[in-house]
């Protein structure tokens, strides 16, 4: 009984918990499937693709209010 108490306390507090990021400006492509939209420079997103492959562009999904 005792675990299942445990199970359902721990399930609560990890979907109970948000992180409020936001998504950025840029997004940083790095093959069809593999993106990252958490950056607010040009600059920023370019210096991180740099040298790993890849290419950055406006976040095509910041009108996307989908969770």
């Amino acid at each position: 009984m005792s675990k299942l108490i445990g199970g359902f306390a721990l399930l609560f507090l990890v979907a109970g918990t948000g992180t409020g990021a936001k998504a950025g400006s840029w997004c940083a492509f790095y093959d069809a499937s593999t993106y990252n939209c958490g950056f607010s420079s040009y600059q920023q997103c370019l210096e991180t693709v740099r040298g790993a492959g890849g290419y950055c562009r406006p976040n095509p999904f910041q009108g996307d209010r989908r969770r």
